[in-house]
């Protein structure tokens, strides 16, 4: 049964201001911040225990903590824009908080126990937020994109970890103002067969020649995503599809680093095995489909090498998944080969990814969709800031063409693409490569008039 309260409250602020809290209880309850509505948290901490956060009106944080407790997900979301001041996640039984839009947090984000789940989304620290506590057992994952990202200013910096995210810097030179972003996918590490683990860098500093930096990448054992610390060593890449090892100065597996010394410029980075061993299968494409109450997954895969089966794994959170089938797979093959499955009992806003398993027993994943068969329509980028290429996901309730179009900072349309957008989950890829560095805005319409806008940085 679900239960609704209304709360009338009033805030003591120059011209009273009233407005209009509900929550609801359904297992879960939820803070929703009425359209037209103002919540003045001042300096007091809010504590949400296993609450969802909506904010479809004006949330101002202040100085104060929006703290969530509790044993069950907790998810952000509306209409609205929403900063914190001090978010602290404090869930325990390893629960999340689901993101379900992009956040900005200008302080710290406090980890005492469980999960932030980034989901797709961004948490934007500026230049002033930072990480307190992280850990093994309370930590950002994101294996559905997302990523944590701030803004520093790195002159000749000694040890600088910028918001404790885990990039750590030296160099004798003065980088000047560097964007940061952290992400928590696994990334192909085309051109030498590799996976890396949950754990990616995208630095760009406004200096980024002759640097003879050192940079020190840290992470966490439940990143390693299945590699052998021994054999880390760092990958980069300029352009997000072609990988160069760039080896190690040192590894510390005891303080789970490997630090790399004489980098004379930055972009993507993230850790894989040097050994380069390679992929059994090569991915090329994941759909996912609504047909008569149900879900089509399609993925297609390049080439094989002893693989073994699929399984199709499903979750509702991001955070827990669930095999609900699997599919045998060719076990070796180097033409292009077409795998189905059919959810018949989807949930509401389900995930998906494919496990493939080799003959020996190893596994790799595909990419995540999210899939929206009840008539709503999902849209997110990333990444943002993009180096070369970027990816659009469109979630439809029907089949449409899809216009994607790219503005420069006068208005200037710069680039425009269209394709065809089927129902259900769809990715594209899309190479900015041409564009100079800067800022742009992305609009992107499909289902005969609905559209989605957001700022795009390009950083190359």
């Amino acid at each position: 049964m679900r239960k609704n309260i209304f709360l009338l409250v009033k805030v003591k602020l120059p011209g009273l201001l009233l407005f209009l809290l509900s929550t609801s209880y359904s297992g879960t309850a939820q803070l929703t911040i009425s359209p037209g509505a103002l919540f003045f948290a001042g300096k007091q901490a809010l504590a949400l225990q296993n609450s969802n956060f909506i904010n479809n009106g004006n949330f101002n944080a202040d100085s104060g903590t929006v703290s969530f407790t509790g044993n069950f997900p907790s998810s952000v979301s509306g209409d609205q824009a929403i900063q914190f001041f001090d978010l602290q996640v404090a869930k325990t039984n390893n629960a999340a908080i689901l993101l379900q839009r992009n956040v900005g947090v200008k302080r710290n984000i406090l980890f005492s126990s469980g999960l932030l789940n980034l989901n797709g989304f961004n948490t934007d620290l500026g230049a002033t937020g930072s990480l307190v506590n992280e850990n093994e057992n309370s930590r950002v994952i994101g294996s559905n994109g997302g990523q944590v990202q701030l803004s520093a200013s790195l002159n000749a910096p000694l040890n600088a970890n910028p918001g404790n995210l885990g990039a750590i810097f030296t160099s004798n030179e003065n980088l000047g103002p560097v964007i940061i972003a952290r992400g928590h996918q696994a990334l192909a590490v085309s051109g030498l067969g590799n996976n890396s683990i949950l754990r990616y860098y995208d630095i760009f500093p406004a200096n980024n020649v002759n640097l003879s930096a050192t940079l020190k990448f840290t992470y966490f054992d439940a990143e390693l995503n299945g590699f052998d610390e021994a054999l880390l060593t760092l990958f980069k890449t300029e352009d997000g599809a072609n990988w160069s090892n760039q080896g190690f100065t040192s590894r510390n597996a005891a303080e789970n680093s490997v630090a790399k010394a004489g980098i004379n410029s930055f972009s993507r980075w993230t850790l894989s095995n040097g050994a380069n061993s390679p992929l059994a299968v090569l991915f090329i494409s994941f759909n996912a489909k609504c047909e008569g109450g149900g879900v089509i997954l399609t993925w297609q895969t390049a080439q094989e090498q002893n693989s073994n089966h699929f399984n199709v794994e499903r979750s509702t959170d991001g955070t827990d998944w669930s095999t609900i089938g699997n599919v045998r797979a060719a076990g070796n093959s180097v033409v292009e080969k077409t795998y189905s499955f059919m959810d018949n009992n989807p949930p509401r806003n389900a995930q998906y990814r494919i496990a493939e398993y080799d003959v020996d027993g190893k596994r790799q994943y595909s990419t995540i969709l999210r899939s929206s068969c009840d008539g709503n329509e999902n849209f997110n980028v990333w990444p943002n800031p993009v180096h070369d290429k970027f990816f659009v996901n469109v979630t439809a309730a029907a089949e449409s063409q899809a216009n994607i179009r790219v503005y420069d900072s006068k208005g200037a349309l710069v680039k425009i693409e269209k394709v065809n957008v089927l129902r259900g989950s769809n990715v594209f890829t899309l190479d900015v490569a041409p564009l100079s560095s800067g800022t742009y805005l992305l609009s992107v319409t499909w289902n005969q008039g609905q559209t989605k806008k957001t700022v795009l940085v390009v950083k190359h």
